[in-house]
């Protein structure tokens, strides 16, 4: 049956609520198996943070070699999205989002195998150069399924998926790796990935209403021409600001608490633990209210707030733990319901037909981005002779500077779809 408006996210999505042909999806299974893709992606990547001490310990290596170590992921999901954004329209959606999966479960396991920085290093680029792409062609498939009016809290359940990773990936990855060693959490998610991927490949609708309308011109042609539209460039630069000045920051959160505030590499768990518990509520409200009252609206609250944690987080001192705790948790609500409301206001941006290969590029710069932000603030970061990392504070004056950037920028954005 057709969906109206104030109908619930379990109902049915049909071709003439979106852009999904011939088989009638239930839209909470869909979002479901979208999450649990989104979940396993963000295990893999955010886990590098927290896996930060026992990495740069074990290897021996500096906060500027850990930085390129983050770096790396993000760097070649840049180039593969990219890439792909030449192509990534003329495709099933399924078979694109299996296929990206199935190279991202491979390059996970190649991760859990490498047995020296070096190595890591290069399974971090193979990881990225499918994993970076998956968050744009999910993004693509809401656009694509979700009808505009229900699309913010779609996004927000999709984005929970951190939030969740956060309450029980992180944790049991943190707690296998300090019981084990660093290894044990990828192989972990590589396993739960491959059961993903086979839910995947019998549940997902085939997904091509997106071809009905789509161009006929030279990929080259359609990249130049999504560079050239003014709104879409708007989308990109709330993309950049956005991302940067979350990733000068949270690389060093998990160093920065071992070496400076007194946290044991065990106990930094409860920092994600915590932080998730929060925003998987807090992600999904903000996608229900960005529907509600405006998505520019309470992205522009959301990240004004987001601004006080950030100073907090970035000067701690030594404190008791639970006040540490408190301050971090805020700081991941605030993280996340920046992103919820910006994420759905750049999806419908762009016309259906135009909408895989603009997701890739914008998910190629967000890569690019969270990468510049990463690296420079390694090099910003130091140790000092003690352990302690010195001029984080810096980290956290220029994050604020480019929120308020960010701010500015997402008044110029204009949603036509």
């Amino acid at each position: 049956m057709k969906a109206s408006p104030q109908e619930p996210a379990g109902t049915d999505i049909t071709e003439s609520d979106a852009v999904v042909p011939k088989k009638v999806i239930r839209e909470g299974l869909l979002i479901f198996i979208l999450a649990a893709i989104q979940f396993t992606h963000m295990i893999d990547f955010v886990i590098m943070m927290p896996l930060g001490p026992q990495l740069m310990r074990v290897f021996g290596i500096s906060p500027k070699e850990f930085g390129l170590l983050v770096s790396s992921y993000t760097f070649s999901a840049a180039v593969a999205g990219f890439l792909s954004a030449l192509i990534i329209d003329r495709f099933d959606r399924k078979h694109a989002l299996l296929g990206l999966y199935l190279g991202f479960t491979i390059g996970t396991l190649a991760c859990a195998m490498a047995p020296t920085y070096g190595l890591l290093l290069v399974a971090r680029i193979l990881s990225g150069a499918f994993g970076g792409v998956l968050g744009a062609v999910l993004l693509a498939i809401i656009g694509d399924a979700i009808p505009e009016q229900r699309r913010g809290a779609a996004t927000g359940k999709v984005m929970a998926a951190f939030s969740v990773a956060s309450i029980a990936g992180i944790p049991i990855g943190l707690y296998l790796a300090s019981q084990t060693s660093w290894h044990a959490p990828f192989y972990l998610v590589a396993a739960l990935s491959f059961v993903i991927l086979l839910v995947g490949f019998f549940f997902l609708p085939t997904m091509r209403g997106h071809l009905t309308n789509a161009t006929k011109e030279s990929p080259f042609l359609v990249i130049r021409n999504i560079l050239g539209k003014r709104n879409l460039q708007w989308s990109m630069a709330l993309t950049v600001t956005l991302t940067m000045a979350g990733f000068f920051v949270v690389p060093f959160i998990s160093p920065y608490m071992v070496a400076n505030v007194g946290f044991e590499e065990a106990e930094l768990s409860y920092i994600y633990l915590f932080g998730g518990l929060a925003t998987v509520f807090t992600s999904q409200w903000a996608g229900r209210l960005a529907d509600k009252h405006g998505k520019k609206r309470v992205f522009t609250i959301s990240a004004l707030l987001s601004i006080l944690p950030i100073l907090v987080i970035t000067n701690l001192p030594p404190v008791a733990h639970y006040i540490a705790l408190i301050i971090t948790t805020f700081f991941f609500v605030f993280y996340g319901a920046r992103f919820v409301p910006a994420m759905a206001l750049i999806t419908s941006t762009v016309e259906p037909k135009l909408r895989g290969s603009f997701m890739s590029i914008n998910s190629s710069v967000q890569q690019l981005s969270a990468g510049l932000g990463s690296f420079a603030a390694g090099f910003i970061v130091k140790e000092s002779a003690t352990g302690t990392l010195l001029h984080f504070s810096w980290v956290g004056i220029i994050a604020c500077a480019i929120t308020l950037i960010s701010v500015w920028i997402v008044q110029h954005l204009k949603p036509i779809s």
